[in-house]
């Protein structure tokens, strides 16, 4: 039987069972002692203290004995708080599921604090052989979490924010986005910081903008001389001095908006080298074909270091929302995209198949056959080819062996496969 499917009869001797919905300022929690048919209810105040005064409370009234506790959450402060007390076994519950749960018997819509801890507390006491407990993995490969999320952040606050330099510039100065290929870059940023507008720009000598391109790492002659050369013929966009103004103004707070996050990026992006350098599943996902030092922590942190989590590939190709949904109803037999899974994960495995089409020849040729024979559209292949890629990990993860493309490729020839006939 799966983890996620386990027996409760391979459970503890439960002291109690709780349940506990999350607010902002005060959290509310429902308990049933296991000898007891009627329940406790109550609230404490979100704080450390309010939560440890809690806890305590609990292991001197059960005697340490262990507690079923279900929330709403599988990260965040109050599961962090939680989690250090031995005698709680967190049990969380994705808020879909428990709004779902909670609508299937309150068909009205209502809904207080109060009454979802009961829903919660009911769907831990009925249906706790579908919940998986939580069991954090090792603090290394959480801090990895960590780091790798808020970096993927970042990124995408640095594009959003390129993207608003860029209709900026459209409005009074155009002519950068042809003539440099990333406006959010260094690059961009110094030439603006110093520069802000046309104008200024044109005002300045050919030695100075030649001195000032060496200085930001352009080796290029002939490219230099051509951007010289079309800053002195270019028009300004606009005369009207309220959008010049306004726009440059702009343009200089973004800029050093940009310059902030590539600093943060760049302190993340060390960081996670640093952690990765010393981290015992490090080789194992190094040895994949198209990871990278950027996709390497991110799957470390997709498998963790505990290899109970996940019973078969099968789990991890559904759990990351790689695996396709099926939906049948009397002859009616549909495929979907799967929507309900973490975005962060399922973006991970997409990205690493992506890359490794360059340098896995199988992977390139499986993708070559998905495009060309079955007329499939990119990212419905990259996820076919995904798919693959998960039950191969998974099975040097559980054995702990690097990944070797040429055992695959002979693996491929034994069985007969088309795709290994690419060597």
């Amino acid at each position: 039987m799966s983890d996620s499917l386990r027996s409760v009869n391979s459970e503890p001797e439960w002291a109690a069972f709780a349940a506990i919905d999350w607010g902002d300022q005060k959290n509310f929690w429902r308990l049933l002692p296991a000898d007891s048919r009627k329940s406790e209810h109550g609230e404490l105040e979100n704080t450390p203290e309010a939560v440890e005064a809690w806890a305590a409370a609990l292991y001197e009234r059960f005697g340490g004995r262990p507690i079923a506790l279900c929330l709403e959450q599988s990260r965040g402060a109050l599961v962090y708080m939680l989690s250090k007390y031995a005698h709680l076994v967190l049990f969380p519950v994705h808020p879909t599921t428990a709004a779902r749960y909670r609508e299937t018997f309150c068909s009205s819509g209502a809904k207080d604090d109060p009454s979802d801890t009961e829903s919660l507390l009911d769907l831990l006491m009925r249906h706790r052989e579908r919940l998986r407990p939580l069991q954090p993995d090792t603090t290394p490969t959480r801090l990895l979490q960590f780091l790798v999320e808020e970096r993927r952040t970042l990124v995408d606050d640095k594009t959003r924010q390129g993207n608003r330099l860029t209709s900026c510039l459209k409005l009074y100065f155009p002519q950068l986005l042809h003539w440099f290929g990333d406006v959010g870059g260094p690059l961009v940023g110094a030439l603006l910081a110093r520069w802000p507008s046309l104008e200024e720009l044109q005002h300045s000598h050919p030695g100075t903008l030649r001195k000032f391109f060496h200085e930001q790492n352009c080796r290029g002659e002939e490219k230099i001389e051509a951007r010289i050369t079309a800053i002195y013929q270019a028009m300004p966009a606009t005369k009207d001095e309220a959008v010049r103004e306004g726009a440059a103004a702009i343009a200089r707070g973004l800029v050093e908006v940009l310059a902030t996050l590539r600093q943060n990026i760049a302190e993340l992006d060390q960081r996670i080298a640093d952690v990765v350098a010393t981290h015992p599943e490090a080789a194992l996902f190094d040895s994949l074909p198209g990871a990278g030092k950027a996709l390497v922590p991110r799957l470390i942190v997709a498998f963790g270091t505990r290899r109970e989590r996940f019973a078969d590939a099968g789990e991890m190709q559904r759990y990351s929302g790689i695996a396709p949904v099926k939906v049948a109803s009397g002859k009616s037999v549909q495929v979907h995209f799967r929507r309900a899974c973490p975005k962060f994960l399922r973006q991970t495995f997409h990205e690493f198949a992506l890359h490794s089409i360059g340098q896995s020849e199988w992977a390139n040729a499986y993708y070559r056959h998905l495009r060309d024979d079955e007329k499939k559209h990119h990212h419905a292949a990259v996820r076919s080819l995904a798919y693959k890629w998960i039950r191969i990990i998974f099975r040097c993860w559980k054995d702990g062996k690097p990944y070797d493309e040429q055992i695959y490729l002979r693996s491929l020839r034994r069985r007969g496969s088309l795709l290994g006939a690419v060597a």
